[in-house]
């Protein structure tokens, strides 16, 4: 069960206003094709490990934990420190962690939803008494600044949780992940990706996209895994408290929520804030939603992402 959650994000704020001076946009435009006013970015000087283990330490206080009881660190990023080690491993030198597992997960915007789905496995197999899972990306360094169709959608941060064993009665009023679904397609590549990599170009490369393409295969695709995670789970969607999906775009929250007939009040949603912050924005918005007092233990939640790959999926759990 998830007994903890933390966020950080990094102090300077960028605005629609401030993108306006490097590149063809303006708030309005960028607001009404993406619902997005500003996100954060991290300092060059920032490497993401140093996010991830900012809201590591937040997931634990929350939980009542200390980086002496970790035993699993996973990072869901797709912006690493390094080609290797795994930015986890980096994490858990600066936690002061004990020797333990950890490593890193790479689907991209969907990596969080994947890192659950697999730290999960650890934890109900017994192998895991108190795991960190991590979303952090620094996705302002992988930007072509001239281009106004993908650098104005995407921001930096991290946010975490810690997963530990729980009573287990079969239920779906037990606390923790009680389904999930994991989907890709790798025909899809060419529809998000960064045109570069230690083996093929030897740098690291810019995020590309098509934007309409992507938006298309999300509403339809993540509704599919939203189903199958529900199904597996064992709950109807009108049961969910709190629809937490990746914050992407204003618009393919709203078209997701509209096609699963989930009542918008019921949508956590920090993109206007926050950006595409891609694995890290699903636990940023959970940790939203518990600070400001929305999502409570007990709630049921609903997780859902799509990403690079294309990589999609969804995560039923009860805090």
């Amino acid at each position: 069960m998830v007994t903890g959650v933390g966020a950080y994000l990094p102090p300077d704020i960028v605005t629609n206003d401030d993108l306006a001076r490097i590149v063809d946009t303006s708030d309005a435009w960028i607001y009404e094709r993406t619902g997005i006013r500003s996100h954060r970015q991290a300092p060059s000087d920032q490497p993401v490990s140093e996010l991830a283990a900012a809201a590591a330490r937040e997931a634990l206080a929350a939980a009542g934990r200390t980086a002496a009881d970790v035993d699993l660190i996973i990072v869901a990023t797709t912006t690493p420190d390094n080609t290797f080690p795994a930015t986890a491993t980096i994490v858990q030198r600066k936690l002061e962690a004990p020797v333990g597992i950890a490593f890193d997960v790479q689907a991209v915007c969907s990596g969080f939803v994947y890192a659950l789905a697999v730290a999960d496995g650890f934890v109900s197999r017994g192998q895991s008494r108190c795991a960190l899972v991590i979303g952090a990306e620094v996705m302002t360094r992988l930007m072509d600044w001239t281009d106004r169709g993908t650098c104005v959608l995407f921001g930096d941060g991290a946010g975490a949780v810690v997963l530990e064993p729980g009573p287990d009665t079969g239920s779906t009023d037990d606390r923790g992940i009680l389904g999930f679904s994991l989907r890709a397609d790798g025909t899809k590549q060419d529809l998000l990706y960064v045109d570069g990599g230690p083996s093929t170009t030897g740098t690291i490369g810019k995020l590309r996209m098509q934007g309409n393409q992507v938006f298309r295969h999300a509403v339809v695709n993540i509704s599919e895994a939203v189903v199958a995670a529900s199904s597996a789970a064992g709950v109807a969607l009108p049961e969910i408290d709190w629809f937490i999906p990746h914050q992407a775009n204003q618009r393919i929250l709203d078209g997701v929520a509209k096609r699963l007939g989930i009542d918008p009040c019921r949508v956590i949603s920090t993109v206007a804030e926050h950006a595409n912050t891609s694995a890290a924005s699903i636990p940023l918005a959970m940790a939203q939603g518990v600070t400001d007092g929305r999502i409570r233990e007990g709630d049921l939640l609903l997780l859902e992402a799509m990403g690079g790959g294309l990589t999609w999926g969804a995560v039923v759990l009860r805090l």
